[in-house]
């Protein structure tokens, strides 16, 4: 990391600084309440910080020194003013060294724990544009500036010490809820980042091109960012309860929220008052942040989770609404969505197997 000075390079265009912010500004409810409570736990994760240093992240950063391009005012200076750019933006002193790998997958990184460094491919830089990287870029700064590398190793560490108990009669169901709560998290983390780089650009339509080029490439003359998010919409209502169902299946296993769902999710954040408000000066400060309520933030993100379910369009959020306020037919839907309609025999409602019958 290098020392942001006083005088150094400011925003090519003209964008808000935001003096002494916390990371609270942007991150997830979801993402936040658990950030809050691990912070609390103090001591562990300097520790953590002090042993990747002696070793792995000396192996990471001499590879990469190595193997990629570290970008400077000679190599990538255009990469270089970014990430200086966002922490400039971002109120970060110590500004992450910036490296560009050669890989055709299109793909960006933070790593490390004492001393985080970004890694871009030459895949994405290739494939965005100036306004489009610097959201990416302010994305990755918004993972060190949460130390969500600090605090998933030390989660992962101790799901693997859980992983021991699996022997044990449900040991295996409680590792695997802990895993899927684990991937939850990472997936409101990105979303949190995803807010940082907004920040960081204050371009919502980069911010929003960017991510619509992760899902269908460099072509941008052949996409539309309305039409991408309207197929946001449409995924968003899914037709059924099956695939409700499928896209709950399809989303478990993932670290990263679908391209779609992150469009519309970091649309609907710039259009709320919580980002005008911290556009205007009213935001989070880091002097605060001791004093953060670990059961305030548990609160708002159980409120976050059910606002989401109220306002959802997806069949299965629907019958979970159902549930929630007693419906006595939640039975019945499942049945009909997954068997068909009719009496209770099946589709064709003479008692057969669906499929058996004739035209």
């Amino acid at each position: 990391m290098t020392d942001l000075a006083k005088d150094s390079t400011t925003p090519s265009r003209r964008r808000q600084r935001f003096p002494g912010i916390s990371t609270r500004a942007w991150e997830h409810p979801a993402d936040r309440s658990a950030l809050v409570a691990l912070r609390r736990l103090s001591g562990f994760d300097d520790v953590l910080k002090k042993l990747a240093g002696l070793v792995s992240e000396r192996s990471v950063r001499l590879m990469f020194l190595a193997t990629a391009v570290k970008t400077s005012e000679r190599q990538f200076p255009e990469l270089y003013d970014m990430v200086r750019d966002a922490a400039y933006v971002l109120d970060l002193e110590k500004v992450p060294d910036l490296y560009v790998t050669q890989d055709p997958a299109v793909n960006a990184m933070c790593i490390g724990m004492e001393t985080p460094i970004i890694v871009l491919t030459s895949g994405l830089v290739e494939l965005l544009d100036e306004e489009e990287l610097r959201a990416v870029v302010g994305h990755e700064v918004g993972h060190a500036m949460s130390g969500h590398a600090v605090y998933r190793t030390m989660l992962l560490i101790l799901t693997n010490i859980a992983a021991r108990i699996a022997w044990l009669p449900l040991g295996s169901l409680a590792i695997s809820a802990v895993i899927t709560a684990l991937k939850e998290w990472f997936r409101k983390a990105e979303l949190s980042c995803d807010r940082a780089g907004l920040l960081a650009g204050q371009d919502l339509q980069a911010s929003m091109r960017g991510l619509m080029k992760l899902a269908g490439g460099h072509n941008l003359a052949e996409m539309n960012v309305d039409a991408f998010l309207e197929q946001a919409e449409e995924y968003e209502k899914a037709g059924d309860l099956r695939d409700g169902v499928l896209k709950l299946l399809q989303v478990l296993p993932q670290t990263h929220p679908f391209a779609v769902v992150r469009v519309a999710k970091l649309k609907k954040w710039a259009e709320s008052d919580e980002y005008r408000s911290i556009l205007a000066g009213a935001y989070p400060r880091r002097e605060d942040d001791r004093e953060t309520s670990v059961g305030a933030q548990w609160k708002a993100a159980a409120d976050s989770y059910s606002q989401s379910v109220k306002e959802s369009k997806d069949p299965l959020m629907g019958l979970l609404r159902d549930v929630a306020g007693g419906v006595g037919t939640v039975g019945g839907k499942l049945r009909d969505s997954f068997v068909g309609a009719g009496r209770p025999g099946g589709a064709n409602g003479d008692g057969e197997r669906p499929g058996s019958g004739t035209e």
